[in-house]
This record gives structure tokens, C-alpha cells and sequence, in this order.
């Protein structure tokens, strides 16, 4: 994808009903009609009926702090069969590369100019890192976005680096011209870095999981804090977790046409 989805049309039922659902951030637990009157802009009588809809069939819960996302979600979800696919193949490979290193591992996805994490493994040593599961962060200051986005369409390339590449620690890169130089070593390399770009005391290690075309599938990264961890030492690993989960997809790929 090279642009950000469109916000909702609030005039069509759908909408409404996206409009909800999308206020419901990754570290939201439960909000209070209020707050998503004030998030969708949604008049509160309009809201109160959405949720109970919504409510009745259990795409939402209703508690007593107020409203979270329901359990359905979650089960129409595992349905969707591109990340289905792309979990059931790259599960293994992460848990390997986890055994072999005990540091945080994640696999993440292209959405827009964002990167979305689809799946985090991490035991009681795994590094404080901003990521969690349905979350979202930019593609320019972690090592997951930049490998990435070093393999994706040259157009999103240009309208990432045109575009506004906010600080999150003092060692963010913003310049987009040392960007664009650390996404050609990405290509040069196979793998991406990051060094306290996102937050302070992370570093980190990706590699893309890319289809027969080269293009962007995933990208998978090992992440820990800069006290212990060293990323260039565990390059080859993630690299090769990568190409594992690359290879499989294909194979699965391949039988599934070859089916009768």
C-alpha cells in the first residue's frame, strides 16, 4: 500500500460502524462513550445505537469502565487468510530464532507509511520496546520499517522521505537524505538497523521476507536493550529467519496452484 487508508464516510451505516471500531487504539483497554463520541465525531445518540449493534453482536463488549473490542473481532480475524498464512508459516521461525538468542522477537507488516506488528515474542528478559500487537509505528525510525521500506515501490520511498519524519529520541534519523543512504545499504546488506531511533535503550536487527518479485511480503527483527544486545552479531540469523519464511510461503504458494 503506498497511502494511508481513507477515514470512513460517518454518512453510511459502514462507516459509522468503521468509525467505531477504528477508535479502539492498540493500548486502548476499555473507553468510555465520551471519548469515542469525541473520537468519532459521531453524534451521541448515533453512537449509543452503533455500540448497541455492535454489542448485540459481539463485535464489541460493553463493561463496567465502558466499552472495548469483542471477542468476534478476534475470531473473524484469524479468518483472514493472507496474516492466517503468514502467522502459521513464520510462528516457527520466530520461536527458533527466540530460543537461540532470548531476546524479543517481531514480525510486522506494510500498512501506508506505517509499520503494523502482526506478532511479538518475547520472554521475561524481552527489551521495553513500544511494540505490541495491532500496533502501529513509522517506517522510518525502526529497523522492521526500514527493511521494508528499503524493498517497497520507489514512489513510497520518495513520498516517505518528502514527507515529515518525526523525532522520537535524539537518535531519530530525520534528514531524509541519510535515510535514503541507510535504505540503499538495507538493499546492499539484507538487513535493517536500528539504534535507539524509536526509544531510548532499543536496538534492533530486521531482515524483509520478500516474494518471488523482491517485493515487501513482511519483515521479521530481533530487538534488545543496548546495554546487551549486539544486532550486527545476530544479522545472519535474522536473515536467514527471513528467508525461511520467505521460501515456505512460496512453496505453499506453488501447491496450492498446482492443486487440482
Amino acid at each position: 500500500m503506498s497511502s494511508d487508508p481513507r477515514p470512513p464516510d460517518t454518512d453510511t451505516v459502514l462507516g459509522k460502524v468503521v468509525a467505531v471500531l477504528s477508535a479502539f487504539h492498540a493500548d486502548d483497554h476499555d473507553l468510555r462513550l465520551a471519548e469515542l463520541v469525541r473520537r468519532t465525531g459521531l453524534a451521541k445518540g448515533t453512537l449509543h445505537r452503533v455500540l448497541s449493534d455492535l454489542v448485540a453482536t459481539r463485535l464489541v463488549e460493553r463493561t463496567e469502565h465502558g466499552y472495548r473490542l469483542g471477542g468476534r473481532l478476534f475470531e473473524l480475524g484469524m479468518r483472514a487468510s493472507v496474516e492466517r498464512r503468514l502467522l502459521e508459516v513464520a510462528t516457527p521461525f520466530m520461536e527458533d530464532l527466540y530460543e537461540r538468542t532470548h531476546e524479543t522477537v517481531h514480525l510486522g507488516v506494510l500498512e501506508g507509511r506505517e509499520v503494523v506488528y502482526v506478532s511479538k515474542i518475547g520472554g521475561h528478559r524481552q527489551a521495553s520496546s513500544p511494540s505490541r500487537i495491532g500496533g502501529r509505528m513509522p517506517l522510518h525510525c525502526t529497523a522492521i520499517g526500514k527493511a521494508l521500506l528499503a524493498h517497497s515501490d520507489p514512489a513510497l520511498v520518495d513520498e516517505v522521505l518528502a514527507g515529515r519524519l518525526d523525532r522520537r529520541t535524539p537518535r531519530t534519523v530525520t534528514g531524509p537524505g541519510l535515510l535514503r543512504r541507510q535504505l540503499e545499504r538495507v538493499l546492499e546488506a539484507g538487513v535493517a538497523y536500528e539504534h535507539e531511533e524509536s526509544a531510548v535503550g532499543i536496538v534492533c536487527v530486521a531482515a524483509p521476507v520478500l516474494d518471488a518479485d523482491d517485493r515487501p511480503i513482511a519483515a521479521v527483527s530481533l530487538t534488545g536493550p543496548v546495554t546487551r544486545f549486539h544486532p550486527e552479531t545476530h544479522a545472519t540469523s535474522v536473515r536467514a529467519a527471513a528467508a525461511g519464511v520467505a521460501a515456505t510461503l512460496a512453496r505453499r504458494e506453488a501447491l496450492r496452484h498446482d492443486a487440482p
